[in-house]
């Protein structure tokens, strides 16, 4: 692991001390992953005594979400499950049975926001029986929109003990945390841990905060973290997922749902992380609240970086403060990209090059890593990188033409009905409704 720069470190704790101070936090731990593990970290206000920095548990709530997603992915790897599975077929008896563990993992199942009762952020959780499920739980019909929701993430938790047979914290742990190396990381405080604290609007006064197990909501938001360990976490969404997950799934796990990714701005949600487009980056991570305490995890895939950020305050550290701190990285040590080396083409040279979807030109060309493009010549147009597939076909990675598989002959392209043609409207290509025998004409 490279150290960081002392210019670029001081760059970076200006930003957390300014983030501290003026946030009004009582403690707050942040810091930076590179090269698979903690690069950088410092803490500013009232830590434990004697603790380190880097090994104080704060929690870190919905980015709890995440582990989760993983113990169900898990399952569907292991051919125990299918994402297009109803819910009712693992977790009988619910009033969300016929929506999917998919829609449940990227909310889109139109599952309430909070389990009904009591906050339960703020009181004592017990079993799924407990929660007294009923219809008003559907606030929304299935895969129509995004919809936040803590109770799914409580069921899809709940899914997981009960075809594991144990606790989902016994299963996140046995199964995730110890293999990735988080030893400090617990569904309940284990000191050295901070205070929950809420911190009065108005005057220097600070309130301590309740902390209790969340019962069968624990998946959505439970979890107590250290920022090495949080840093484990944010080099496994970089794709170090050793034996917890195929780098493939991950992958999966950061493709957002329902969001144009080639907009330059957007949102979104993939399955179990929340996906960014902040100014030229893309990140993959999650925030994190709850009473007392808010933390933040991003990663920068495309750069091989990370940020987190935690606080013992119930309100007011920036939320953003991790995405700066990765901006301040990027600005101050860019990173220096691998040489670029000729590789075999997958395919005939003779057939890269400029095509044409009706009068749009296009351009196929081999990419590194044993691919194929398919995008726009000199003017916007849908793109998609393609891997290989059966039969000498290419399927679409991703763009306007992801899962669709592409075919390629000497005199065309056959893309999801689409035919490209080495020419605009060649007579002798299976042009889509012919070509007017007359041709062009002026």
């Amino acid at each position: 692991m490279t150290d960081l720069l002392p210019s670029t470190q001081r760059v970076l704790l200006a930003r957390v001390a300014r983030a501290q101070r003026d946030g009004r936090v009582p403690s707050l731990v942040a810091g930076v992953v590179r090269d698979g593990g903690l690069a950088w970290h410092a803490g500013r206000g009232a830590l434990p005594a004697g603790a380190g920095t880097d090994d104080v548990q704060y929690r870190i709530g919905s980015i709890t979400k995440t582990v989760c997603a993983v113990t169900v992915l898990r399952l569907r790897d292991e051919g125990l499950l299918d994402l297009d599975d109803r819910l009712e077929r693992h977790l009988p008896g619910t009033p969300l049975g016929d929506r999917t563990i998919g829609q449940l993992l990227a909310h889109l199942a139109g599952a309430g926001s909070e389990s009904p009762g009591q906050w339960w952020e703020r009181a004592p959780g017990g079993s799924l029986e407990e929660l007294g499920l009923s219809d008003a739980d559907r606030v929304l019909p299935a895969a129509r929109r995004f919809h936040y929701s803590n109770l799914g993430f409580g069921l899809l938790g709940e899914l997981v003990a009960r075809r594991r047979g144990a606790p989902w914290s016994t299963v996140a742990r046995d199964e995730v945390l110890l293999p990735l190396g988080m030893t400090r990381t617990s569904p309940r405080p284990q000191a050295p841990a901070a205070a929950g604290l809420a911190v009065h609007p108005w005057a220097e006064l600070t309130l301590p905060e309740p902390e209790h197990d969340a019962g069968v909501m624990a998946p959505a938001g439970q979890l107590w973290c250290t920022a090495r360990d949080l840093a484990r976490l944010g080099a496994f969404l970089l794709g170090d997922s050793g034996p917890v997950l195929a780098p493939e799934t991950v992958e999966e796990m950061t493709l957002p749902a329902g969001i144009d990714s080639s907009s330059p701005v957007w949102a979104g949600y993939g399955l179990g992380v929340q996906v960014l487009r902040v100014e030229d980056a893309t990140l993959v991570g999650h925030g994190g609240s709850m009473p007392g305490f808010l933390a933040g995890l991003w990663v920068d895939r495309a750069e091989g970086t990370g940020a987190l950020a935690l606080g013992n305050t119930t309100a007011g550290l920036d939320s953003g403060l991790a995405a700066r701190l990765l901006a301040d990285l990027r600005a101050a040590e860019p990173r220096i990209v691998d040489a670029w080396a000729p590789e075999p083409s997958p395919v005939d040279p003779a057939l890269l090059g400029p095509w044409f979807w009706g009068p749009s030109p296009y351009a196929l060309r081999a990419v590194p890593g044993g691919l194929l493009h398919l995008g726009g010549l000199g003017r916007p147009g849908r793109a998609s990188r393609f891997r290989p597939g059966p039969d000498g076909s290419w399927i679409g990675l991703d763009g306007y033409f992801a899962g669709e598989t592409l075919r390629i002959a000497t005199d065309h392209l056959w893309l999801a009905s689409f035919v490209f043609t080495r020419t605009p409207y060649p007579a002798q290509a299976p042009v889509p409704g012919g070509v007017d025998e007359a041709g062009w004409r002026p």
